[in-house]
């Protein structure tokens, strides 16, 4: 095998507002749907098959399943960048599964074996980095891609090679339509890029939504001064105010400032004694302190959000502004901008 380091940092992408021209950069740019799922720098090496993460964690033991059939469809020797996906749904109306994909990291090798039958992953293929004893990472991506697609002729069962258009319409199509599978957005690829571990030099292009929630709580910073999330509430059709995510990445002072703000909002019991609440634990984070103080729900923040898994954003939304104009109960799931149904075989295709 080559010198190329493992597990290696793969490369990043810099978000922009909208898909760019492809030629707005030298040497052109080629469009790729943006998968959600885990990042994956995948090496075999001789009957070996190794999986190492974004964070350089190695993923191996919990993708029992996929190690088999890595090891059944790529070359003997090489190093291919991609994504771990789950699909859920019957043909026609195929989607992404984040929800039961987060699930397959356990500590328990029991579960791991149960989930790997029960919620089997897939493979995402993008980039090839090695390929026997050569070292591709030096090459422009349209030369990685090539050979890619070359040895794309063996891929199957599980093993799917990421789809590419140089046409920008189509693409924008593909931000719109792809969403629908529970895609993630549009990678844009410079053609005559070198790949270059932790470094943005793609672009990606995601979905950006707005939404008027209610804080119905906070969590202390955990250096113990000022806030360090606000937890933000729907109502559902039953007029129940559901816990659907949160927002951080406050500064020092803005932490400290937001205390004083919503002071008058802290829910107090009898005896003046501040009410918490608590939030169910992450089997990411079990010692993760989930306490919270409760707030009044009557306080209305207009968020940016990207998409929904579930009744929850898929991930931590954006502060965009308070709306004082806004009653809390008005603050209702049906104001989300749903994506329409796509069947995620047609992306995979």
């Amino acid at each position: 095998m080559t010198d190329l380091p493992f597990p290696l940092q793969p490369m990043l992408a810099k978000a922009v507002d909208a898909v760019p021209n492809q030629d707005s950069v030298p040497g052109g740019l080629v469009y790729e749907p943006k998968w959600d799922g885990f990042r994956a720098i995948v090496r075999i090496d001789g009957g070996s098959c190794e999986i190492g993460s974004r964070g350089s964690k190695m993923l191996t033991r919990y993708f029992p399943e996929l190690v088999e059939t890595l090891l059944e469809h790529l070359p003997e020797r090489c190093v291919v960048d991609g994504e771990i996906i789950v699909r859920r749904g019957e043909q026609g109306a195929e989607r992404l599964d984040w929800e039961a994909l987060s699930q397959r990291i356990h500590p328990a090798e029991s579960r791991v074996r149960l989930l790997a039958g029960k919620t089997p992953s897939s493979f995402v293929a993008f980039d090839l980095l090695a390929l026997d004893q050569t070292d591709l990472t030096g090459l422009p991506f349209r030369e990685r891609r090539r050979t890619l697609e070359g040895i794309g002729e063996s891929f199957g069962g599980r093993v799917h090679l990421s789809q590419i258009t140089r046409d920008v319409e189509l693409a924008r199509r593909w931000l719109v339509e792809f969403e629908g599978a529970g895609l993630d957005g549009v990678v844009a690829k410079p053609l005559a890029a070198a790949y270059e571990p932790n470094k943005r030099r793609m672009l990606k292009i995601k979905h950006h939504r707005s939404a008027d929630t209610v804080v119905l709580g906070y969590r202390v910073h955990k250096s113990g001064q000022g806030i360090g999330s606000l937890l933000l509430g729907l109502y559902d059709v039953d007029g129940e105010l559901r816990n659907v995510g949160g927002i951080s990445a406050f500064s020092t002072k803005r932490r400290l400032e937001l205390v004083e703000e919503l002071e008058p909002d802290v829910l107090r019991d009898d005896d003046g004694e501040i009410q918490r609440g608590a939030t169910e634990r992450s089997r990411f984070a079990s010692a993760k302190d989930v306490s919270y103080v409760r707030l009044h729900p009557r306080r209305v923040v207009e968020v940016r959000y990207d998409q929904m898994e579930g009744d929850r954003f898929r991930h931590t939304v954006q502060f965009e502004r308070w709306r004082p104009d806004r009653e809390a109960r008005s603050c209702t799931f049906d104001q989300l901008d749903l994506p329409v149904a796509y069947d995620l075989r047609n992306v995979l295709a």
